[in-house]
């Protein structure tokens, strides 16, 4: 597993992603297929994400515009569960080296490293904004003081996060732990699950073409 894959590493990637004001427009390069490559789609798609979900929320526009913010944030929503599954795939088949390892008595983790990647890209997200909202100079002292104090909540979070990272491929490595691909099977965007979606007329048909 690449050396720099650890939880500071990550975090310091995500930061400097939010950072940088061309995110998260700028395409995600096709040539790259390792865990570093997905970690940036994962972020990418929370970012986007987020975007979407404060658009959402709006109250002054026409309702096919709030249409159509929730049907991106379903696309969204399903290519960062993608990502997580691409990272934990990446991370498990080098992983593989160290099976002989594995104790008997080794623990199931039933949080994967993808779903740790995952939460450390969203706490990214929650610390960025909030500590924005420590900067307004039109809020009042109060409001400061609140985000202020779930800034430094947030910050606490992440880091304890990240050594629970950091110590389960660490374990992993050891074997001491190990962890799964657990599917997110995401019914909603399936034709063919939905009920809403294939119970519709003619929909039958193409449910069972699908199958």
């Amino acid at each position: 597993m690449a050396d720099n894959l650890d939880a500071r590493s990550i975090t310091f990637f995500h930061d400097e992603k939010l950072a940088d004001p061309a995110w998260p427009a700028s395409a995600l390069p096709e040539s790259a297929n390792d865990a570093w490559h997905w970690i940036e789609a994962n972020h990418r798609f929370n970012t986007l994400l987020w975007n979407e979900e404060d658009k959402a929320r709006r109250t002054d526009v026409d309702a096919g515009e709030i249409a159509a913010s929730k049907r991106l944030i379903d696309q969204y929503n399903q290519r960062r569960n993608d990502a997580i599954e691409a990272i934990d795939e990446t991370i498990l088949v080098e992983l593989d080296a160290f099976l002989p390892l594995r104790h008997e008595d080794a623990r199931l983790n039933s949080e994967t490293a993808g779903a740790m990647v995952d939460r450390l890209s969203i706490l990214c997200l929650k610390i960025f904004h909030m500590r924005e909202q420590t900067l307004r100079v039109d809020a009042g002292a109060e409001h400061i003081a609140a985000c202020t104090a779930k800034l430094n909540r947030l910050i606490e979070q992440r880091k304890d996060l990240g050594g629970c990272f950091d110590t389960l491929l660490a374990d992993a490595r050891e074997g001491r732990a190990y962890f799964k691909i657990y599917r997110q099977f995401k019914m909603y965007n399936d034709p063919t699950l939905n009920p809403w979606l294939y119970a519709r007329p003619g929909a039958a048909t193409q449910a069972g073409s699908a199958r």
